[in-house]
């Protein structure tokens, strides 16, 4: 029993590990395959040079993530035939269909444009080279949309039935949309998109604090800062979609990340808790800031709704509280900053601040917005966090035990291996900075170098 414990533990880290690490990469890819297919259809429209050009220059973030993201997704495969044998055993029936399909019809599909998109240009038309394009962000949404699906269905099981070790698939459709699917895939979505806006912001930002390549720039800033005015906000909304979801299929977890223990009386409101320090063993918090009344209306809308505390349930079910606590606020404070760099930087825009001649003054702004390039990972890692740990102790949420899912191993084999994959994501992740940092000091294709009439134009008949 020892050993399984150990084994649990080891596997949950490695688990953990690989999978905050991979996906940052399709963070990436999602999002500036769509800004990408944004700057293409500008160009095939207007015919302007400098949108090309764009699309160049974006691309090679482009491949350098979803290489990076290949490499790094593919432990994650194994890892549920050799550390989680049961849970997949058990599941197989529904979720490695699921897995299936994200391989099949979302990565093949990702993978096979994305050559024609880099390396077709004097090979194919503009309008193939567009559809392309269009291809390689339809697949990474796909992707997306498989992967959230998959989680999801651990996180509000629905459509299966779990007999004797096995699951059978009593209604497909309703175990695909799942009560979670839909708010956890909008959400991720929108994460997708603003981190990458942020993240092509805070390079475009970077070139206009040291005066190079400034009208070039301007229109990248100009073109993620106009995008994050929709996306930002809609990310807030989201974000509380989301929470009032989870409080009402999660009930324990809700609790969790609020840190609130015990129920509020009818009549009352539940108060929110900014921050505080949470102690699991005493069943309280050592010390808390709160807000009278703003759990009830943040969870249930009304001003005195019922919110159950953690009390309520047996304390085999449930989820630790510090780590979910913390990592809830501090993604969504990320979140609350974007938006406020948003809104300072769209004052800018209103007041005619942001040309060529007056941008580069402002560098409060500017270097807001180069420290905003890892945040929108950061948030997005520790959001996974928070919604993970939160559904602990269960591996498919009140159905099976993350103990009862892990494979009969001795605690060596998942020990050499966690050390193993950490030390190649860190290698990994230094060569993305290496790559990163060489493509940001080139900058941009010159048109005398590298110009729009070297694509095949289009052919009639």
């Amino acid at each position: 029993m020892d050993f399984s414990l150990d084994s649990l533990m080891l596997s949950r880290l490695q688990f953990a590990v690989t999978t905050l690490f991979h996906m940052l990469w399709p963070l990436l890819t999602i999002g500036i395959s769509l800004f990408l297919v944004l700057m293409e259809f500008m160009w095939l429209k207007t015919g302007r040079e400098e949108y090309f050009l764009h699309v160049r220059y974006w691309a090679k973030f482009l491949l350098l993530s979803f290489g990076i993201g290949v490499a790094s997704g593919l432990p994650l495969e194994f890892e549920f035939g050799t550390n989680w044998a049961k849970f997949s055993s058990t599941s197989g029936g529904f979720f490695g269909n699921i897995l299936g399909f994200e391989g099949a019809m979302a990565f093949m599909l990702e993978a096979a444009f994305l050559g024609i998109m880099i390396f077709g240009w004097k090979r194919v038309s503009r309008r193939m080279h567009f559809f392309s394009s269009i291809m390689v962000a339809f697949g990474a949404s796909m992707s997306a949309f498989w992967i959230m699906d998959a989680s999801s269905w651990m996180q509000t099981p629905a459509g299966v039935s779990i007999q004797d070790g096995q699951t059978t698939i009593t209604d497909y459709v309703a175990a695909v949309f799942n009560p979670s699917m839909g708010y956890s895939f909008a959400h991720m979505m929108a994460a997708c998109l603003e981190t990458s806006l942020f993240f092509i912001g805070g390079i475009s930002a970077w070139y206009l604090l040291k005066g190079r390549h400034t009208e070039f720039f301007l229109k990248s800033f100009k073109a993620s800062l106009a995008l994050a005015v929709v996306v930002t906000p809609l990310q807030i909304y989201l974000g509380d979609l989301s929470g009032r979801g989870v409080a009402k299929y999660q009930p324990a977890k809700s609790a969790a990340m609020e840190a609130h223990w015990e129920t509020n009386l009818p009549g009352q409101g539940a108060s929110a808790v900014l921050l505080a320090w949470p102690d699991q063993a005493n069943e309280k918090n050592a010390w808390s800031i709160e807000v009278p009344g703003a759990l009830s209306l943040l969870a249930t809308h009304t001003l005195d709704g019922r919110v159950p505390g953690l009390k309520e349930f047996p304390p085999q079910d449930r989820p630790p509280v510090v780590l979910p606590f913390y990592s809830f606020r501090i993604m969504v404070g990320i979140g609350m900053m974007m938006f406020f760099l948003m809104v300072w930087t769209l004052w800018r825009w209103k007041q005619s601040r942001l040309t060529p001649q007056r941008v580069g003054t402002h560098r409060w702004m500017l270097w807001a917005w180069m420290l905003m390039v890892p945040m929108g990972f950061i948030a997005t890692d520790l959001g996974w966090i928070a919604r993970e740990v939160g559904r602990q102790p269960w591996i498919i949420y009140n159905i099976m035990r993350t103990s009862e899912g892990v494979s009969n191993l001795p605690s060596l084999p998942p020990a050499v291996t966690l050390v193993l994959y950490t030390v190649i994501y860190i290698f990994l992740l230094v060569a993305f900075v290496v790559f990163a940092r060489r493509i940001v000091r080139k900058g941009p294709p010159l048109p005398e170098t590298e110009t729009s009439s070297t694509v095949t134009p289009d052919r009639k008949g």
